[in-house]
């Protein structure tokens, strides 16, 4: 019998697309590594892509593709904050480590460790705190 945290199956790049934009405000739960790395690769991909467009000026100063790369970094915002909290709690820490990302560079290496731990039981609540 399956563990009742383990998925049974794991989570296609499309699946996890989907769902994070199904549950795009929504920090309750957890969330798969699957889920988690295959979202973080399609925002590098679109990013990648929009950036590809840096050749075309609008004005002066701007760039279509930087324009259009900021403009998709404000629409998966919540999405992404949402997933790495869910991921975080899947992974037995808290919401509080998404602040590793304020220091730089290790601070960014320190997030991506805990977003790799595999999935941690839940604590049962009547152990969770002593009488």
């Amino acid at each position: 019998m399956a563990h009742p945290i383990e998925r049974t199956e794991a989570m296609s790049f499309g699946g996890a697309i989907t769902t994070v934009f199904r549950k795009y405000a929504e920090f309750t739960g957890r969330a798969s590594r699957p889920e988690f790395w295959w979202w973080a690769l399609f925002n590098l991909l679109v990013l990648s892509a929009l950036n590809l467009l840096s050749v075309f000026r609008i004005g002066d100063n701007v760039r279509l593709g930087s324009l259009l790369a900021g403009f998709w970094g404000i629409v998966v915002l919540l999405p992404y904050l949402a997933v790495a909290v869910r991921r975080l709690r899947d992974a037995g820490h808290g919401w509080g480590h998404l602040f590793w990302i304020l220091v730089p560079i290790a601070g960014v290496v320190v997030l991506a460790v805990y977003l790799a731990q595999p999935t941690k039981d839940a604590v049962p609540a009547a152990t969770a705190a002593p009488a």
